[in-house]
């Protein structure tokens, strides 16, 4: 068996594990996973072969390499100092593959790690430090409060807020998002995993953190009018024209927890001032060409990880995997697009 297909087989095996998984949950966790593809559809819009979130995205390549306070930390092979291939994607948030670059909100940065000996490591990242829900419950609640009603086309306002009165953690991703400009770029942004992980190093010693990628160039947003002056459809080009420049690359760091902290809610963020350390360096080295690319069959599941990360018990962790694969079953079926 080619090293190609040794890791698809292994990505299925997994993807089968965390959503057999599932069924096993405490009963708070366990949401239908055709429940929760439906609700994003019946909200969001379906677009055939689309990922239902995300839909707008384009692949790239990568290259990875650890650092020191990497392989201090965790025995993962991603952080050996050898260059790590990895499997990128870029994408604005929502349902619509036409959806403007040029508005405030959601921008994602997916990654494949594909490490030695067939191993494995997914992950998605979003320009936000919190998540918009806690538990996969509260997600389905939020998605079906924003259900447009047949007759109106719009929302019921009253739903809508009497559910996030009920949860107000729903608005905090939302009220982060209004109070950043609109980014220059895919490159120019900051990404956070927003979910707790624990690295165990070589003593079988587990640090708990939450990591997030940070532009090498810094940070850079557009004022109103210079997003209006960019257009709806300006990132992609961006982006190829930054990766052929060169020099377009992520630190890879990782915020330490401390005993006390909040670590399993994809909605608490670890307090500020924690300490932070470099796992490494990310490059992007090449882009693919619209609608094509080695991305395009990727879930991303968050909790397909190498030996020496461990998962938290975020329940809003745990709860990616079964949907991912009801939404990847449903693009195949359709004729999966980018």
């Amino acid at each position: 068996m080619s090293r190609t297909s040794h890791r698809h087989v292994h990505l299925l095996a997994a993807s089968a594990v965390m959503a057999t998984g599932l069924l096993s949950l405490p009963a708070a966790w366990a949401v239908d996973p055709t429940r929760m593809v439906d609700a994003f559809e019946a909200t969001n819009g379906k677009f055939e072969g689309f990922r239902r979130s995300g839909a707008k995205g384009i692949c790239a390549t990568g290259e990875f390499v650890g650092s020191a306070q990497g392989r201090a930390l965790s025995t993962a092979s991603a952080f050996s100092g050898k260059p790590v291939p990895v499997v990128v994607r870029f994408s604005v948030g929502g349902a619509n593959p036409n959806a403007a670059d040029n508005g405030k909100g959601q921008r994602n940065l997916a990654l494949q790690f594909d490490l030695p000996n067939g191993e494995v490591w997914q992950m998605g990242n979003i320009n936000a430090p919190v998540f918009g829900a806690s538990t996969p419950e509260q997600l389905l609640g939020r998605v079906e409060s924003l259900r447009p009603d047949p007759a109106t086309k719009a929302a019921d306002p009253a739903r809508v807020k009497a559910f996030a009165d009920a949860n107000p953690e729903v608005l905090m991703q939302g009220r982060y998002f209004a109070s950043q400009p609109v980014p220059a770029s895919y490159t120019s942004v900051n990404y956070w995993g927003v979910h707790g992980f624990g690295f165990v190093n070589d003593k079988g010693q587990t640090q708990y953190g939450k990591w997030i990628f940070e532009p090498v160039g810094g940070v850079q947003g557009l004022s109103d009018d210079e997003a209006k002056a960019k257009g709806p459809q300006f990132l992609f080009d961006d982006l190829r024209q930054r990766v052929k420049a060169g020099g377009v690359a992520f630190n890879f760091n990782l915020e330490l927890a401390q005993p006390g902290d909040k670590i399993n809610s994809a909605t608490v963020p670890l307090p500020e001032g924690r300490q932070k350390v470099n796992l490494g360096v990310l490059k992007i080295v090449a882009v693919s060409a619209d609608a094509t690319g080695p991305c395009v069959g990727v879930t991303y599941n968050p909790m397909i990880l190498p030996k020496g990360v461990v998962p938290t018990d975020d329940p809003m962790l745990a709860g990616r995997a079964a949907p991912y694969a009801v939404s990847l079953g449903r693009r195949l079926g359709e004729g999966s697009k980018q």
